[in-house]
């Protein structure tokens, strides 16, 4: 479920809540009871591993430092099996 930040316009108080996509959004701040503003956070990701970045993007010829595939080539994701 998403984390969405709301901020009270009456006091100020900043606070998250966790909510489903069909939720309504906040109406009020738990402190005080003053009306609330849903703020836009920024949201982080890494990217870890190999993939496209690491094996041809970057313009290095290395190869990436993830594992292989423990089943030699023959599980159903990897590219050898088609």
């Amino acid at each position: 479920m998403p984390l969405y930040e709301y901020q009270c316009e009456k006091c100020g108080n900043r606070f998250e809540l966790r909510q489903k996509f069909s939720d309504e959004p906040a109406k009020e701040c738990p402190a005080c009871g003053g009306p609330v503003t849903k703020l836009i956070s920024q949201s982080g990701f890494a990217l870890k591993g190999g993939g496209w970045y690491a094996e041809g993007y970057n313009g290095n010829s290395k190869k990436s430092d993830a594992p292989a595939c423990p089943s030699g080539g023959k599980c159903a994701g990897c590219p050898s099996a088609a």
